[in-house]
């Protein structure tokens, strides 16, 4: 149960669902940065963006964002749930260009903190291909998933343990975006 009465039934809206529907004036702009850095028209495919999502949101062990995140980067990636458990379990070796790796690295440095963010680690990305705006958008998906983890997990929200309850939120958000 949700450390506070979220009005609804939580079951029903899961994780930042809940919290998203008791204060839509927060959840317009959080769902807003989401569908920027996530969906907008990008060099780095959307699927790969909700992988960093999912991976980020895996180290900060908030199940209910990486299995959303996890379940939306699936659904955008040919090789689907494999790749993303594989990246889940180790980047390193993983099956993703080296360009992702460095970007990833990236990304768990944020979750760490920022200033774990060195200038080899941009050096790296960097030299992998990584533009600027790709590296910008990195750390800000890193830095913004903290925060979304910790909203959910602050409030104590539900998270499904199956993850196929996760399926038709992919699907959702793949066909209609986010904030819908």
């Amino acid at each position: 149960m949700a450390h506070i009465d979220l009005g609804v039934d939580e079951k029903e809206f899961p994780g930042i669902i809940g919290p998203m529907r008791f204060r839509p004036e927060t959840a317009a702009p959080l769902n807003a940065l989401a569908e920027v850095l996530l969906r907008a028209p990008h060099s780095l495919p959307a699927g790969e963006r909700e992988l960093i999502a999912a991976y980020v949101s895996g180290l900060n062990d908030c199940t209910f964002c990486c299995s959303s995140h996890s379940a939306f980067a699936a659904a955008q990636l040919d090789e689907g749930m494999s790749l993303v458990e594989q990246v889940r379990a180790d980047p390193d070796t993983a099956a993703v260009s080296p360009k992702l790796r460095a970007l990833l690295h990236v990304a768990g440095a944020v979750q760490r903190s920022g200033k774990a963010v060195t200038p080899d680690l941009v050096a790296a990305a960097r030299a992998e291909g990584a533009t600027d705006l790709e590296i910008h958008d990195t750390v800000l998906i890193a830095a913004a998933f903290c925060m979304y983890n910790r909203y959910v997990d602050g409030l104590g929200t539900y998270a499904p343990p199956n993850p196929q309850a996760y399926v038709p939120m992919a699907e959702r958000i793949v066909t209609q975006g986010y904030g819908v």
